[in-house]
């Protein structure tokens, strides 16, 4: 079954067009040759000429995929708590409190700009870069860290609420999503998707309006900002159910070891949306 989130478009096997190849075997058909035969594949009727099978090690597992994940976000947290402290002070009204306020808003344009050219490139690879993964953790992670450490001097106690709350609804998701057996189908899958879409041009909209003048609130921190970061962390917990699904079909499946950059990559993506959203959200009830 075709996927249309962005992410795993490209790769044949999370879109559905591995199992439509001739020369796509199951999981089952798989195996390391039988002794004594040149060139045996153990897949019945092949030659010699045939290329050799890939063997269980090579396959995507649970284990693969937490892994790379844990490897994707520990570094952007690191670069987050780099950026954080390479910030310095921002509160007060000094000329040095106003450089640094400066030096977080440049990190946050630069990191999400950036961050976001990379996401752009992960999504549309059709073999997954680790580097790439990498280097958007960096770069995101600087954006976020800057973005944090602005709000939470303005209102303390946001961030840890923020991890909090991101840490139970990835929890909470999951758990639903095992425990309700939730099933994900072509138009659950397409209507995610455009909303998601919609969301992200929406919020791209007001972005560049502000440089005009003409912002409407979408991206602020008023009511409508409200309003528009509860439903940016639906959206959210809608993508965590995509992302879970289509890990689990790659597994069904018996995608290549790599693929796990590529569901880490995913997975982080949408982690971070729901914290920045959740920020907001604490942010904002602060401010009131």
């Amino acid at each position: 079954m075709q996927s249309s989130n962005p992410v795993f478009a490209r790769s044949e096997t999370f879109n559905g067009r591995a199992a439509r190849s001739p020369s796509y075997r199951s999981p089952a058909e798989w195996s390391v040759g039988t002794p004594g035969t040149p060139g045996s594949t153990g897949v019945p009727g092949a030659s010699g000429s045939q290329p050799p099978t890939r063997t269980a090690d090579d396959r995507i597992t649970i284990d693969s995929v937490v892994q790379r994940t844990a490897m994707t976000l520990g570094l952007l947290v690191l670069s987050a708590a780099v950026t954080w402290v390479v910030i310095g002070d921002v509160a007060g009204t000094s000329a040095e409190v106003a450089d640094n306020l400066g030096q977080a808003r440049a990190l946050m344009l630069g990191g999400s700009l950036i961050g976001f050219g990379l996401a752009m490139a992960n999504s549309f690879k059709r073999v997954v870069s680790p580097p790439l993964v990498l280097a958007y953790a960096v770069a995101q992670g600087a954006a976020v860290g800057a973005i944090s450490k602005v709000l939470e001097t303005f209102y303390d106690g946001v961030v840890l609420g923020a991890v909090v709350g991101t840490m139970a609804a990835f929890a909470g998701t999951l758990a639903a999503y095992k425990i309700l057996d939730i099933k994900v189908t072509d138009k659950f899958r397409r209507g995610v998707t455009a909303a998601m879409f919609g969301f992200v041009a929406v919020a791209m909209l007001d972005f560049v309006l502000q440089f005009f003048g003409a912002s409407f609130g979408f991206n602020g921190f008023g009511t409508l900002g409200l309003i528009t970061s509860v439903v940016g962390v639906v959206l959210g917990v809608l993508m965590l159910i995509l992302d879970f699904d289509f890990i689990e079909r790659a597994i069904a499946a018996g995608a290549p070891e790599r693929e796990s950059w590529r569901a880490a990559f995913g997975l982080t993506v949408t982690i971070v949306w729901i914290y920045i959203e959740m920020l907001r959200i604490l942010s904002i009830l602060r401010s009131d």
